[in-house]
């Protein structure tokens, strides 16, 4: 496909991106993820709610009976995230994923059953080496726990930061009223996204930008063990700092980890007050092995 068919509205990398041939939908570039509860794809059972949880920095919802996602997202100090994430752009979450649900998780890659939207190959638009799949909605369900769960506590970071840069925070107090905004506005389309790379695989350093409606912050997951399952693969932040040099940091995330990081920017002190420093993310070369990463963006895409 010639350059004259991209569509540049169609692009998460500051990219223009093709459209996929298989079925129609438009695509934003690789990320590092709405109805009601009762429609989603139960991918495991039987757990139990872990008693004890943290003080959070954001008022929760009432949990559903056996939401032991929640009750996993709810256990991190998130005074301390938030500081973290305000510091360097990023922040280790709690354990999100257990073994089995990790590797039930990746076992999903192979599915020709419709639970993919859309499948694009990294290599073929010069976003990397490796491949990634668009979940469709509805989600499995330990997928549509957690971004239900994590909202309500970043929520308060990203209307802080829009202050902060004197913008107006346009996301309303739930997940489902946001993405009913999305798409009425035109951005329909499902964004959690499945990424699996080889050796040698690696990921461009991008923004997960799909229309003019975006949510500031995003979390991966990474599904395998690092150093058992595969060397290298260190998940990579580039931050262009106001009237100076670029800083960089690197993350190996542990398995079944959250990592929580800026979208598009955010704010960082300057001379002038605060000022919007542009991020971008990426992973590292793989130097073995295999590494799978679950995306969760909380904007759906046009």
């Amino acid at each position: 496909m010639g350059l004259a068919n991209f569509n540049p509205n169609d692009n998460g990398c500051d990219v223009d991106l093709p459209q996929p041939a298989s079925d129609g939908p438009h695509i934003g570039g690789p990320g590092d993820v709405y109805s009601a509860m009762d429609t989603k794809k139960p991918l495991s059972s039987g757990h139990q709610m872990p008693g004890a949880a943290a003080a959070s920095a954001a008022p929760t919802r009432a949990r559903p009976v056996g939401d032991v996602w929640r009750g996993r997202v709810d256990s991190g100090d998130w005074n301390a995230i938030t500081d973290e994430v305000n510091e360097y752009g990023g922040a280790l979450l709690p354990r999100l994923l257990d073994d089995e649900e990790t590797r039930r998780i990746r076992a999903l890659y192979a599915a020709e059953d419709g639970t993919f939207r859309a499948t694009i190959d990294m290599g073929r638009y010069r976003f990397g080496e490796g491949e990634y799949r668009y979940f469709n909605a509805p989600y499995p369900e330990p997928i549509e726990r957690l971004k239900q769960a994590l909202y309500p506590h970043l929520l308060p970071i990203a209307r802080d930061w829009w202050a902060k840069l004197g913008r107006t925070a346009i996301w309303p107090d739930t997940l489902d009223e946001w993405l009913d905004l999305c798409h009425h506005a035109g951005q329909p389309k499902s964004t959690a996204i499945l990424l699996k790379y080889g050796t040698k695989g690696w990921n461009a350093l991008h923004r997960d930008l799909y229309g003019d409606l975006v949510f500031p912050l995003q979390v991966v997951i990474n599904l395998n063990q690092p150093g058992v399952d595969h060397t290298g693969g260190e998940f990579l932040l580039l931050e262009q700092r106001p009237r100076a040099q670029s800083r960089g940091t690197s993350t190996l995330l542990p398995h079944g980890y959250g990592y929580v990081f800026t979208t598009r920017d955010r704010p960082v002190r300057s001379k002038r007050g605060w000022s919007a420093a542009p991020v971008r993310h990426g992973v590292s070369a793989i130097r073995s092995g295999e590494r799978h990463t679950l995306a969760l963006v909380f904007h759906d895409a046009s």
